[in-house]
């Protein structure tokens, strides 16, 4: 099976609506750090947080594009350190897009900007444990797992055991 075609457009206002119904999308609340229920016009805040941190360096989104302009996803950098040359990534898929290798080819892509474009010298992924579709998206994009970190506090008060997946530039594709 060949890639799909994927491209990146900073994260901006025009992608508001396509947020909105990934938001609203329980498998997406479930596995992301987004509150549950999200806030009204959580979609906005989304993407002004990404907006004001692209302006620092601290954190970079952009939307996942197709070839026929289809909104296939997000492709996130939520936290970057660009003096320890780390940053975490993350990959989101809009339900119409899963089971095509999107995400796959949205975390290559992800993982190719952060170490071409950012000079990062290494990628992480934090990875629910009950997420093995998400999973088998790192291994397949290169990432070793390192291990399970146990009961971390992912959001409103819900701790999981979540695993941590790496990638150096050295690494093979």
């Amino acid at each position: 099976m060949s890639s799909p075609i994927v491209h990146f457009e900073p994260l901006a206002e025009r992608h508001v609506d396509d947020v909105a119904e990934l938001i609203a999308d329980p498998e997406v609340v479930r596995f992301t750090r987004f509150p549950e229920p999200p806030p009204p016009d959580f979609a906005r805040t989304v993407i002004a947080n990404y907006e004001n941190a692209r302006a620092d360096g601290s954190r970079e989104g952009f939307a996942a594009i197709g070839a026929d302009g289809e909104f296939l996803g997000l492709a996130l950098a939520p936290s970057i350190d660009r003096k320890a040359g780390e940053l975490e990534l993350g990959y989101i898929v809009a339900r119409a897009a899963r089971g095509r290798g999107v995400a796959t080819e949205i975390l290559r892509q992800l993982t190719r900007w952060a170490f071409d474009e950012l000079g990062a010298q290494r990628a992480y992924l934090i990875i629910d444990v009950r997420n093995p579709a998400s999973e088998r998206v790192a291994e397949r994009a290169g990432y070793k797992r390192e291990g399970v970190m146990r009961s971390v506090h992912v959001k409103q008060g819900i701790r999981a055991d979540t695993a941590l997946w790496s990638r150096l530039p050295s690494d093979p594709g």
